[in-house]
C-alpha cells in the first residue's frame, strides 16, 4: 500500500509476535515435565531459549526503528476523533452519571440511547445529552463540558510512561 509508510515493518512485527507467542506455549507445556525422569522438555528448551531471545532482540530493534521514524499528525488525529461526534466520551459520561447516583444499568441505557442516536443521525453526542432530561437532572452543562475534554484521556500518561519505562516524559 503505497500510501502507508511502514506497512512491511509493522506487518513483520505482527507476524513475529505470533511466533514469539508460540514459544511461550512450548515453554508452558514443558513445565509439567520438569520433575519427570525423561528429557523430552530439554530439546524444546534448547531451541526456544536462543531463538526467543534472538527473535526478541530483532523485534525490539525493528520496533525501535519504526517508532523513531514514526510521523505523527496531531491535527489529523483530532479530526479523526471529531468524526465520532463525541461518542468516544460515552464511558466518561456513564461514569459521571454513576458518580451522581444513577444506577449503572440506568446510566448505561441513557448513554447508549443517546450514543446510538448520535451514530444514526450524525448529531453531536454532547448536544443530545444536553437535550436529554434524564441527563440534565444529574449533570449541568459545565459539568458535562468537563467530561468532553480529550485531555481527560491523557491525564495519566506521565504515570504510565514512568511505570513502563522508568522515566518521565
Amino acid at each position: 500500500m503505497p500510501h502507508k509508510r511502514n506497512p512491511v515493518l509493522s506487518e513483520n512485527l505482527s507476524g513475529l509476535s505470533r511466533l514469539m507467542r508460540s514459544y511461550a506455549l512450548s515453554a508452558m507445556e514443558d513445565v509439567a515435565l520438569w520433575h519427570e525422569r525423561d528429557i523430552s522438555h530439554s530439546s524444546v528448551e534448547r531451541i526456544i531459549g536462543p531463538d526467543a531471545t534472538i527473535l526478541l532482540d530483532f523485534m525490539l530493534s525493528r520496533f525501535t526503528g519504526l517508532v523513531e521514524q514514526l510521523v505523527i499528525y496531531p491535527k489529523r488525529m483530532l479530526v479523526n476523533l471529531q468524526m465520532t461526534k463525541g461518542v468516544i466520551f460515552s464511558q466518561m459520561v456513564l461514569l459521571k452519571l454513576i458518580e451522581k447516583g444513577v444506577t449503572r444499568e440506568d446510566a448505561y441505557a441513557i448513554v447508549q440511547r443517546n450514543a446510538m442516536r448520535s451514530w444514526q443521525e450524525g448529531v453531536e453526542f454532547r448536544e443530545l445529552l444536553l437535550q436529554d432530561g434524564e441527563v440534565n437532572s444529574q449533570l449541568g452543562s459545565d459539568e458535562l463540558a468537563g467530561v468532553f475534554k480529550v485531555e481527560n484521556f491523557l491525564k495519566h500518561v506521565d504515570f504510565i510512561f514512568d511505570r513502563v519505562f522508568g522515566a518521565k516524559t
